[in-house]
């Protein structure tokens, strides 16, 4: 009876210990809420692409602070583009360095198209990394980091991102990995590879994206008055 009993009461603690301690997944997710939780912080995304690509992405810098204002500053092949977000407004520079909404650019097509979808897809890295997450097939420990590797759908997401619905993918793959201290996301990776059809073109896509995240609670965000007034 004694033994049945002990038996019993090391399986009760057993299942405690285990509902107590999050799984990975949860984990990362749980510190991507923490981090769009905070006031406000910085981010740096970078995207690695083999040495032969035709399209070498720049550095993305971005700043946000909760309800308010995000400010992102990119580079695309030689030129440097900035837009702001508040909301369902957003305003974004134009060639000659000055801003306007983002609205005016809604029939563009090539790369005013391309700029277009891409601000409105945005999302900020704490919404982006628990995306993500959620794309994965199982997150492990995986030394100071969480990794795992994409679902196929998951990997196909990520390689129609800005090209929509139309865009036709193979051979998709992919892999993400976190890392978190104290709680809260402070990093983010993920490939993605695969073939990639849209309007009529075939592209073979291999990227690494990172996105570091800094100065959480100390960012201060300097939004420039005309891009305000384009957005009023």
């Amino acid at each position: 009876m004694q033994k049945n009993l002990l038996i019993a009461l090391a399986a009760i603690l057993a299942t405690t210990v285990m509902a107590a301690d999050p799984s990975p997944k949860d984990r990362v997710t749980a510190a991507a809420k923490k981090l769009g939780e905070q006031p406000n912080y910085s981010w740096k995304t970078t995207v690695a692409v083999p040495a032969d690509s035709q399209f070498r992405p720049g550095p993305t810098d971005g700043q946000i602070e909760k309800d308010g204002f995000t400010y992102v500053k990119t580079s695309m092949r030689d030129n440097t583009v900035e837009f702001v977000l508040k909301g369902d407004k957003a305003a974004v520079t134009n060639p000659d360095g000055g801003w306007q909404a983002l609205s005016e650019l809604d029939a563009e097509e090539g790369p005013g198209r391309f700029l277009v979808g891409m601000i409105r897809n945005f999302k900020a890295p704490a919404a982006q990394a628990a995306d993500i997450a959620g794309l994965t097939k199982e997150l492990k420990k995986d030394g100071d980091a969480i990794a795992g590797d994409l679902t196929e759908d998951g990997a196909k997401t990520l390689l129609r991102f800005r090209r929509g619905g139309d865009a036709t993918v193979t051979d998709a793959k992919g892999a993400a990995k976190f890392w978190v201290k104290d709680g809260t996301l402070t990093k983010y990776e993920f490939k993605v590879s695969g073939k990639v059809s849209f309007n009529g073109n075939d592209r073979d896509v291999d990227r690494t994206t990172t996105v570091e995240i800094k100065d959480v609670g100390t960012t201060k965000i300097t939004v420039p008055e005309e891009a305000k007034k384009k957005m009023s």
